[in-house]
Formats: C-alpha cells, sequence, structure tokens
C-alpha cells in the first residue's frame, strides 16, 4: 500500500485509535513535531523514535475539523503535489485534509462537531428532521402508482390490448370498449392511492408539527419539530416525546439526572437513568449555555441504540474541560422524558436518527390472493395462445396467418377478464368498509386496503410483548413466607400484623427497643412479615417525588411528605409494584436521596435510615442488594433480593423455596427471592475496606469488585419470596389459545429481559402448562452456538427462549439450521431484541417457509417488523400510535385480532375466491361461445357481440349479482369465533388452488357450448335469432349460477339478481341493432331459450346436491 512520510507539527488533540476515548487513553495535546507514515485509508502513524520516545502507538484523526484542522496546512502545503499524486485528484486549500480523507474512501456518514446553540457552525450538512412515512412524494406518485399496476401481467395485458386498437387492421370493435374499463381500473386504484398517501401525510405533519422551545440569545422561541436543526438547544418537559436525536445537558431535577421512558424505542419497560454532562449542569441557568464557548464531537450516524461514544468540550475555561460521553448521557428520539424538565443540544436529525436507522422503509405489500390470481391469468393467456394458435393451424396458416393470429387474440382477449381486477378493488373496499363497521371491534381502522384477504392465510403470527400482550402495569400478587402465604384477598392480614407491631413498639419502653443477643426466642409470625415487609420496603432503587397538586405546592408537599402529591420513580416498574404494596399495608417510602431512606410507620412515625452501600441490579448478577444503619438503633443490615436460581445458592438451606417458586412461576409471576444477614460494624468495616480496595484496582476490577461483595453473600437468612404479576391486556389469553387452535403460531419478539418475556409467556399462556421450555444459554461463537443447537435439537415439543445476542450468533453461522428447528417448535420467544432483529426475523421466517407472517405491535420499536411483515397490525398503545400509524390494520385491543382473523380474514379470502373464480368462469363462458361460433363459420375472426352487448354482459346484466358475493358467508360469525379449526383450512389455500380453478373451467367450457351449439340447433332462419337465444340464454345461466354459488343469502343478492333481469328485460328495446324485438316477444323465443337454460345449469344443481349430500364441507356440519 503506498504511504507518504511527512513532517508534522501537533496543535491538536489526537485520540486513540483503539478506543476512541481521551479519558481512558490520555489525548496527546499541545504542539509536537514528529514523522508520521500516512496511509491511502487515513489512517496514519508515527514513525518509531521520532519523538525521542519508544516506538509510538497507534494515532487515528477521528474528526478533521476537531483533530486535524489547519494545524497540518504547514505539511499540507509541502506535500501538496505528491498528495495530489497520491489521492489522484484535486485539494482544496480551505478543507485539505478533509477532501483528502474523502478521496481516499472516508465518506459519508462521518462524526460530527456540533457547537452548542450554534447551528449554523456546521461542517456538514445535516438532513432536515422530518419524520416522513409515505411511499411516494407529489412528483413520484403517478409514475410509481403506474409502474406498481403495470409491472404485473394482468394490467400489462390490458394495456397492450387497449393500444392495440389504435391499428386499424387489429381493430375489432369501438375503443371505448377497451379504453374505459382499463381507464376505470386505474382510477379507482390511484384514487385509492392518493387517499392512503394524503391520510399518511396528514399523520406525519401531526408529527413534524409538534412544538418544542428552543433557548436562544433573545430567550425561548418556539419550534416545529420539523424545523429543529443540530445545534439546537432544546428544552423538554415532562412527558412530552423528544424530537430528535440529543445530548442530555441540564435538568430541573435536584438529584441532578432524569428518567426516561424507551418502550417505543427498545420495547423495554424498565425507565432509563440518564445523567446531563456535569460541566453544563452547574451552570447557574440553562441561559448560560448560550455564554459559553464548547462544543460536542459526536461519532457518526448508526443503528446502535445501546452505546454511543462522543466528548464534551468547553474551551473558554482554564484549563480547557473535556468529558466523555456515553450512552448515559444521551436522549434519543421516540423517548418521553418521565421526570422534570430537560435541556440537550441537538446532534442527530431526520434519516440519521436512531429510530428512523431502524425502521425500514415502507414497502408497497402485493398479497398472496393477487399474486396466485395473477399466475392464474398467465394460465388464461397461454390458453388464449394455444385457442388463437389452433383457429389459424386449422385455416392451414393461410394468407397473412400471423395478422389472423392477433385477431384471434384480441377477439378471445375476454379469456383474461378486465372486469376481475375492478371486481377485485371494489371487493377489497367493502371488506374494510365490513371491518371498519364491526361493533365487535370498535375503533379498528383499515389503513391499506389492498390486503384484507392476506389476513385469513396467516400462518405465524409476530407479537412485541409490552403494550401489546401486557398492560405494562404491574400488580404485586403473592408474599410466600414459607409456611404461610398471603394474596390479594389476604392482604388485610399482613396490614394488621405491619400494625400490632408498630403498636407494641410504641408502647415498650425504651429500653426494651431492640432484640437482646442473649436470648433467642422463638418469632412470632407478625414479627417474620414485619421483617420481610420491611426488607421490601428498604431493598430497591425507587425515588419518591412529590408534585404540586393545584393545592399544596411541591415544597410544601415535600416537607409534609403529602400523600396525593407523592408518586414513585425507578428504572423497573416491578420495584414500584412492590413499593406501593408496602405502602398499601401500612409501611410508606416518603423519602430518599444518594446516602438516606425514610419510611413512614402506621403510626406516622419516620424510620430514618442510611445508605451505606448500593448493588444494582445487572443481567450477569440477576440481583441487587442493599446496606443500610438503622439510625434508631446502630444496626446494619444487607438486604438483597434476586431471581431464585441465584439466590438459591446464597440463603441458608431450606426445604420449599424451590417449590415455591416453581408454584408461582407456573401463575406467570415474576418471583423475587428476599434475604437479609445482619452485620456487626468491624464485619461492615472489613469489608467496606477490601470494597473500596477493589474498587480502585486497574485490573479485573469488576471481577474484584464481584468477588468482595461474594464474601457477603453466605448464609443470608431467607424472608420470603414475593410474586408481582404483569398484567395482561384483556382476554389475551383466550385470543392465544383461539390463534393456537387454528393452526397459527405465535412467536413473541421483545427488547424486555429474558425472566420477564419467559414470565409472560407463561402468564399469557403462549407456553401450555405441560409444554417444556429450552432456555438457549448466551453464545458468542460458532462452537458454542453450534453445541446449543444440537442440545436443543434433542428436545421435543418445546418451547424456546432466545435472547438477541444469541440469535445474532446463531444465524450469523447457522441461519438455515436455527431456522428450521425453531419453525418446529409450538412458541417461540425472543428476548433484548432490536428493532432490526425483528425485522430481520420475519424475513427469514418468510423466506424460509414461504407462509404469510403477520407482526402485532404498539410500539415505535415493532414499525420495522411490522412493515417487513405480510399483514402488520398496530395496537393504539398508552404510548402514542407511531406503530398503528405505519400498519396495515390498527386495532385498539389485542383480543379484536382474534375477530379480525377468525371472521374478517376469513369471510375476505373465501369471498374473494369465490369472486375471482365466478367472474373467470363469466369471461371463459362467453369465449367458449366465440370460440365455438368461429369453428362452425370457417374460423372466421368475426366477434358474436359486438358493441354494447360485450360491455353490458359483463357490466349492467350481471355485474351486480356477481359482486354481490362479497356479502356472502358459510358460516355465522359467531360459530367461527367458536370454532377456530375453520380457518385451519385456509392455510392450505383451498378456495382458490389449480384444482378449484380447473373444475370453474369445465364448468365454462360446457355451459359455454350448451349454448352456442343449442342456440345453432335451434335458431331457424336469420343468424341475429342466434345472438337472440344464445345471449338471453348466457344471462340466465350467469343468474342463475350466481344463485347456485351463494351459500346464505343477503336481502341485497336478491335485489341484485331480480334488478339485473329487469335491466336486461328493460334493454331489449333499445337493442334492435343487435337483436329482433318481435321474435323475442314470441312462444317459439321463450321456450327455446328455458330448454338451453335448463341443460346448461340443471346437471350442476343436481351434482351440487350429490356433494352435500354425501360429501359435505366440514362448515356444513355447524350451519345445519
Amino acid at each position: 500500500m503506498s504511504v507518504i512520510l511527512v513532517q508534522v507539527i501537533l496543535r491538536a488533540e489526537f485520540v486513540c485509535a483503539e478506543c476512541l476515548d481521551p479519558e481512558a487513553c490520555g489525548p496527546l495535546r499541545g504542539e509536537q513535531t514528529l514523522l508520521a507514515t500516512v496511509q491511502a485509508d487515513g489512517a496514519w502513524r508515527e514513525e518509531p523514535g521520532s519523538r525521542g520516545s519508544a516506538p509510538g502507538d497507534p494515532w487515528c484523526v477521528p474528526d478533521v475539523s476537531l483533530s486535524w484542522g489547519a494545524s497540518l496546512g504547514c505539511w499540507l502545503d509541502s506535500s501538496e503535489a505528491a498528495l495530489r499524486s497520491f489521492c489522484g485528484g484535486e485539494i482544496s486549500k480551505r478543507s485539505g485534509c478533509c477532501e483528502w480523507l474523502r478521496c481516499c474512501g472516508r465518506g459519508e456518514p462521518r462524526p460530527r462537531t456540533v457547537w452548542l446553540g450554534h447551528p449554523e457552525k456546521r461542517d456538514q450538512r445535516y438532513p432536515r428532521n422530518v419524520i416522513n412515512n409515505q411511499k411516494y412524494n407529489f412528483f413520484t406518485f403517478l409514475p410509481g402508482v403506474l409502474f406498481n399496476q403495470f409491472k404485473y401481467f394482468f394490467n400489462l395485458y390490458f394495456l397492450l390490448l387497449a393500444c392495440s386498437q389504435f391499428v386499424p387492421e387489429m381493430r375489432l370493435g369501438a375503443l371505448y370498449t377497451y379504453w374505459v374499463p382499463l381507464g376505470f381500473v386505474l382510477a379507482v386504484t390511484v384514487i385509492r392511492e392518493a387517499v392512503e398517501e394524503i391520510r399518511c401525510y396528514v399523520r406525519d405533519r401531526e408529527v413534524n408539527c409538534q412544538v418544542y422551545s428552543r433557548l436562544t440569545v433573545r430567550g425561548t422561541v418556539k419550534v416545529k419539530s420539523s424545523n429543529i436543526q443540530v445545534g439546537d438547544l432544546l428544552i423538554v418537559e415532562k412527558n412530552q416525546r423528544v424530537p430528535a436525536d440529543m445530548i442530555f445537558l441540564r435538568t430541573s431535577e435536584k438529584n441532578g439526572s432524569c428518567f426516561l421512558r424507551t418502550d417505543q424505542l427498545d420495547g423495554e419497560t424498565d425507565w432509563k437513568l440518564r445523567l446531563p454532562v456535569a460541566c453544563t449542569q452547574r451552570l447557574p441557568t440553562a441561559a448560560d449555555l448560550l455564554q459559553i464557548r464548547s462544543y460536542v464531537y459526536a461519532e457518526e450516524p448508526n443503528i446502535d441504540i445501546h452505546n454511543f461514544v462522543g466528548t464534551f468540550t468547553r474551551e473558554d475555561s482554564d484549563p480547557p474541560i473535556s468529558e466523555s460521553l456515553s450512552i448515559e448521557n444521551t436522549l434519543w428520539a421516540g423517548t418521553v422524558i418521565a421526570s422534570g424538565t430537560v435541556v440537550g443540544v441537538v446532534l442527530y436529525t431526520g434519516r440519521e436518527l436512531r429510530s428512523v436507522m431502524n425502521t425500514s422503509n415502507p414497502r408497497s405489500k402485493i398479497g398472496l390472493f393477487d399474486l396466485e390470481v395473477n399466475c392464474l391469468t398467465k394460465i388464461l393467456f397461454g390458453a388464449l395462445v394455444v385457442v388463437s394458435l389452433v383457429m389459424v393451424a386449422l385455416q392451414h396458416f393461410a394468407g397473412r396467418w400471423y395478422l389472423q393470429t392477433i385477431r384471434f387474440l384480441l377477439l378471445f382477449s375476454n379469456i383474461i377478464p378486465i372486469s376481475l381486477r375492478v371486481n377485485l378493488d371494489m371487493g377489497k373496499i367493502v371488506y374494510s368498509w365490513v371491518i371498519r363497521r364491526d361493533s365487535k371491534i370498535p375503533g379498528t381502522v383499515v389503513r391499506s386496503s389492498t390486503i384484507p384477504e392476506q389476513l385469513g392465510r396467516i400462518s405465524y403470527l409476530l407479537t412485541d410483548k409490552t403494550g401489546t400482550l401486557t398492560q405494562n402495569e404491574m400488580v404485586f400478587k403473592r408474599l410466600h413466607l414459607g409456611t404461610v402465604a398471603y394474596g390479594l384477598d389476604s392482604m388485610d392480614e399482613v396490614q394488621s400484623h405491619i400494625f400490632s407491631i408498630y403498636t407494641q413498639q410504641s408502647q415498650d419502653p425504651p429500653a426494651q427497643k431492640g432484640p437482646t443477643l442473649t436470648t433467642k426466642v422463638r418469632r412470632t409470625m407478625s414479627s417474620r412479615v414485619h421483617e420481610a415487609v420491611k426488607a421490601i420496603a428498604l431493598c430497591h432503587n425507587v425515588t419518591p417525588v412529590y408534585e404540586s397538586n393545584g393545592v399544596t405546592d411541591q415544597a410544601e408537599a415535600e416537607k409534609q411528605y403529602e400523600d396525593s402529591c407523592r408518586v414513585y420513580q425507578a428504572s423497573s416498574p416491578d420495584e414500584v409494584a412492590l413499593v406501593q404494596w408496602t405502602e398499601s399495608v401500612g409501611l410508606t417510602l416518603v423519602g430518599r436521596d444518594q446516602s438516606s431512606m425514610q419510611l413512614r410507620t402506621p403510626g406516622d412515625q419516620i424510620l430514618n435510615f442510611t445508605i451505606l452501600q448500593i448493588f444494582p441490579f445487572t443481567y450477569e448478577s440477576k440481583r441487587m442488594g442493599i446496606i443500610v444503619r438503622d439510625e434508631s438503633t446502630g444496626e446494619i443490615t444487607f438486604y438483597m433480593k434476586g431471581a431464585d436460581v441465584v439466590m438459591a445458592g446464597i440463603v441458608q438451606y431450606n426445604d420449599w423455596l424451590e417449590e415455591e417458586c416453581g408454584n408461582m412461576a407456573r401463575e406467570g409471576l415474576r418471583v423475587l427471592v428476599v434475604a437479609k444477614k445482619s452485620l456487626a460494624e468491624e464485619q461492615y468495616q472489613d469489608f467496606e475496606a477490601r470494597y473500596v480496595q477493589a474498587k480502585l484496582s486497574v485490573h479485573d476490577r469488576s471481577l474484584k469488585v464481584a468477588t468482595v461483595i461474594e464474601s457477603l453473600e453466605m448464609e443470608m437468612e431467607l424472608l420470603c419470596l414475593t410474586g408481582v404479576e404483569d398484567q395482561l391486556q384483556a382476554d389475551v389469553r383466550p385470543t392465544l389459545e383461539t390463534l393456537r387452535n387454528a393452526g397459527i403460531k405465535v412467536w413473541m419478539l421483545t427488547g424486555d429481559k429474558l425472566e420477564t418475556a419467559t414470565c409472560t409467556a407463561k402468564n399469557a399462556h403462549l407456553v401450555t402448562r405441560n409444554q417444556d421450555i429450552h432456555v438457549f444459554r448466551l453464545v458468542t461463537n460458532r462452537s458454542e452456538a453450534h453445541l446449543e443447537l444440537n442440545a436443543f435439537r434433542r428436545k421435543h415439543d418445546c418451547a424456546l427462549v432466545i435472547s438477541g445476542d444469541s440469535l445474532e450468533v446463531c444465524l450469523k453461522y447457522y441461519e438455515y439450521e436455527f431456522m428450521e428447528l425453531a419453525c418446529q417448535c409450538p412458541a417461540v420467544v425472543c428476548c433484548r431484541c432490536t428493532p432490526t432483529q425483528k425485522a430481520q426475523i420475519v424475513r427469514l421466517l418468510q423466506e424460509r417457509t414461504g407462509k404469510l407472517t403477520c407482526a402485532v405491535g404498539d410500539g415505535g420499536n415493532d414499525v420495522s417488523m411490522i412493515q417487513e411483515s405480510d399483514c402488520g397490525v398496530g395496537v393504539e398503545g398508552k404510548e402514542g400510535k407511531q406503530a398503528s400509524l405505519a400498519a396495515d390494520f390498527s386495532v385498539t385491543q389485542f383480543k379484536h385480532l382474534g375477530r379480525l382473523l377468525m371472521v374478517h380474514g376469513r369471510n375476505s379470502y373465501k369471498r374473494s375466491a369465490a369472486l375471482s373464480q365466478f367472474v373467470i368462469h363469466r369471461s371463459l363462458c362467453i369465449s367458449t361461445m366465440q370460440a365455438v361460433f368461429s369453428s362452425v363459420f370457417y374460423f372466421a375472426s368475426v366477434p358474436l357481440y359486438q358493441g354494447f352487448l360485450i360491455i353490458g354482459y359483463s357490466t349492467i346484466y350481471t355485474m351486480f349479482p356477481v359482486f354481490s358475493l362479497v356479502l356472502d358467508k358459510d358460516v355465522k360469525s359467531e360459530v367461527a369465533m367458536l370454532y377456530p379449526e375453520l380457518y385451519k383450512d385456509l392455510l392450505k389455500g383451498r378456495p382458490l388452488s389449480y384444482k378449484t380453478f380447473l373444475i370453474w373451467v369445465l364448468i365454462s367450457i360446457y355451459q359455454g357450448s350448451t349454448i352456442m351449439y343449442g342456440a345453432l340447433l335451434l335458431f331457424e332462419s336469420e343468424f341475429v335469432h342466434i345472438v337472440a337465444i344464445s345471449f338471453t340464454s348466457l344471462i340466465l345461466t350467469e343468474l342463475l349460477m350466481v344463485a347456485l354459488t351463494i351459500q346464505t343469502w343477503h336481502w341485497l343478492m336478491t335485489v341484485a339478481e331480480l334488478l339485473s333481469l329487469a335491466c336486461y328485460i328493460a334493454s331489449l328495446v333499445f337493442l334492435h341493432e343487435f337483436i329482433d324485438v318481435y321474435f323475442i316477444a314470441t312462444l317459439s323465443f321463450l321456450w327455446k331459450v328455458s330448454v338451453i337454460t335448463l341443460v346448461s345449469c340443471l346437471p350442476l344443481y343436481v351434482l351440487k346436491y350429490l356433494r352435500r349430500r354425501f360429501s359435505p364441507p366440514s362448515y356444513s356440519k355447524l350451519t345445519s
């Protein structure tokens, strides 16, 4: 690789290439002269010994404006010719290094330097902060819609057919007979797409027009979300959505931090703690942010929502202040501020937002049913070509046979009915209207009216957890002490125990407070309950916050511990549920800061505790602990709570823990084991010394800290088990059971923790009681994934639970094997999934199985999955409508999904299948008659019916009865819901298959031939009598066939039949050009038409009766 050796004068800060963190390795500052090798990839390496020191470490330049700047102009000038030849192009003096880096392959996206409050100081162009879910824009709408229509053979065929009529040699009739139907089809499609695009535009505009406060030198000004720029200082209030990716600079909270709700971004129910930049939080007011000279250096935009690398620098202080930035300092767009008011500087906007980069572009979904119809039209086109060639062959290819072939192609073009597209599109509109009007699923919205048939053929349903299956509301359900358990109906007993303990203590003389160490007495049940409740009230990370309620101001409420003004804040809703429960039984958390905690007893006595140490919950440890000192007695106690799998080895031996944990888990409760250990003062001092020493360690710090903590975690006293339930949405269990009975496999994809996801799967009966669960252990490489897959392969009828990290490894090395095993599972739970992973799983299911998928979610993190699936359903959640707006169908509750699929999906698919085949039958009948007519009259390419007859046949004479099939249904909706097994029949695609298609083709050939040959046999003198007899028989046959096909009569069907017959009879007066009006009034005409119609229809009625008698369909047993 080519290199350049240059002498560099360093007047900037360079960052270590290994970690990009100035704090970790120490930045290289000041002015130094050294030799560096500049390589083709833009990196450079210091030559060994050039600074008179040991061989230099590799240094990289992460950003031109920050680290290279103008200070390298000295060697750019001297080496310009060399660089120009090296880069193969010109170098700009103004941005020499930048252009040089770009020509060496370092293009967009690039890291950036953002000056606080000065969006005009930009080193590159940034996208507008606009949310856009539209498929088209103003210029691409018409070309895009037309392309999507004509890329399918069906529509392209009719376009070519209509265009051929401009050639005189090929014209068979009036132009309007071809262009009017095609124009109508396109008009309906364009109008429908336009309506959906306008709705989408209105929804996007609502989000883009949300108003925020921007900090400027002129004060606070209001700004729309779409006008926010990189570098703006924004003020975001509590419960307000963050409009752009920002760095957290200041908060109004006294503790100097804030909580974020991120479930719309990553699906996690836990609130996230975020910390402001220390330098800016110390400023007296938010306005001072505009007075300091500071900037943020940030990495390039990427999709990783869990990590961030950057630095904050204040230049006008002496010395300059630099702070490293991590994920704890970020406020990603789509999250919601849960506490206080925050100020942040905008880093990324528009398409560079983390949430947008994790969302796939909306695509035009084409239903499987439409693809199948498209395939059938290709078969019909093949038949059309064959029939045309046969006709020409029977003429021995005489004369200009190729022109005759084209004329026959046009003559038999009715084989492929253009009315099929019209009827199906109008049917979809009717299905959408019926869904919206269903009173049993109120609030359901159809946003994509092109795919209602998809709902009737779903094989895999992929659902989010938080807000979709669950309400994200935790309820304390069970307290188990080993010998006794307390449920919701016996919590008043717990309350009486707590009251009796504190009443007894208040009556005891002070000298007798606190236990005597010499005497060991058997504790009463009240004291055991008290110890358990006290441990739950102390062992957590919950902070009570007091807010003004209009009557009491905030300061007064905090001073008086006002109950009505108090709300609890924590990173986990589980912990809030536990603390709220202790409040309900009499022990209330009323105050907390970083070093102390206050509890209030039933007698309004305040208990003060000093927080000595906190050991937070981690996914590796699966437990959290706290050491507190009781201020009244001086006792030091170590409390711990955690998962039963880790706590079983920490607590003293007992014979009930494992059994009771299993019982509670089977009920779908999240089980926590609570334990305590009393510490002597000397014991704690020794621990603290070792703990501080371990935290100061440079090497293996986390391991040493964990070892010191584990020295305390031995022989702890088991106090109780707690069971908390995440409240399920209404009727989730019966809905999932219905889906399972319908043959639909349900996968749960969530960003939440493994334990939480497993509990919800059990609670919702996604995993049945008699099914085993295989928890796929964490794998990091190919060999581990291979071993774990082999272990999983040996399990049978087993639900799978896997984390996102393990899933990524498996899909990287063993994609086919993993998907094959997962598809055999009755249920799959994927936890800690990113939005991109959710979409990837949907895509893999579609590719590997070829089955239809339906994705259900309620959050912004579900949008990618919803848009990738064949049919996306959004649930309108508490945290916004982002998912429901991006979905094809929107429901208000998960339980509505059952009726949406079992009733509306089933009906839509069966009706469209019947409608499409009947329209094809209608066209094949008239094409068969044309073929018979041409054969009899020496293979002449002369149309049997001309002008208005051919248009009237497929419109006013038969359109209404045929279209009324969209109202048909084989069973009542209550029966379809009661017997979801009926849905299973549709998964094989039997209503529209090659078998049913062939049956309808044979029926069409039989009826068309019968009518034509009957008319030819029975006519007496004039050709016009053939037209009258055959056309009237054809109309009556079609009306009778509709009646034969209908399974449940609707009053509109009867009206359509009678109206069509009346229209035909009335129009005979005006059709004297084609039909002899005097002839149709004779008795001869009537008996001939009656005989022909009877012969064409009676056999089919007999066959239908015999089939229903000896081989009835499954649903007929339920309707009788």
